[in-house]
């Protein structure tokens, strides 16, 4: 295979987006075996940590743009995944909550995503990965806005 140049290769910022499209395909082909999306791995996840939330909060936790998580949540509801209800306490609203079905689905999609970390980070010892998983947090941290 063709070598890139060096100069690409000893940039971070070079190196992080050529493993971000990696990581990405092995995320988009594992979740796509459980007929699944990221999208719906993110707010699966919040649903579960955070509990009910509307729409919109969804997608300011999830980092998802409004029209996507309106999408993404009408196909979690058509699968029984999550209960789309209006809100009481404000009527132009839905809450989302997690179901029973949304719950094994999330454990289902952890499972891929533990196997996508596996095959990503695979020749780092697991001090490695943390230590790894630790300083890209902090990266992010540090771009993220306030």
């Amino acid at each position: 295979m063709d070598e890139p140049p060096e100069r690409l290769t000893t940039k971070p910022s070079w190196l992080i987006g050529q493993l971000s499209l990696y990581a990405r395909r092995l995320a988009f082909d594992g979740f796509a075996a459980t007929g699944a999306r990221g999208y719906h791995y993110r707010i699966l996840a919040a649903l579960h940590e955070f509990g009910p939330a509307s729409q919109a909060e969804l997608g300011r936790r999830c980092r998802v743009d409004r029209s996507d998580v309106v999408a993404a949540v009408g196909e979690l509801a058509e699968r029984g995944f999550v209960d789309r209800t209006p809100d009481p306490d404000h009527g132009r609203r839905n809450r989302v909550t997690l179901t029973d079905d949304g719950l094994r689905q999330l454990r289902r999609m952890d499972e891929v995503l533990d196997r996508v970390q596996d095959d990503l980070l695979g020749p780092l010892s697991a001090e490695d990965r943390q230590i790894l998983t630790r300083l890209l947090g902090r990266v992010l941290t540090h771009h993220e806005p306030h």
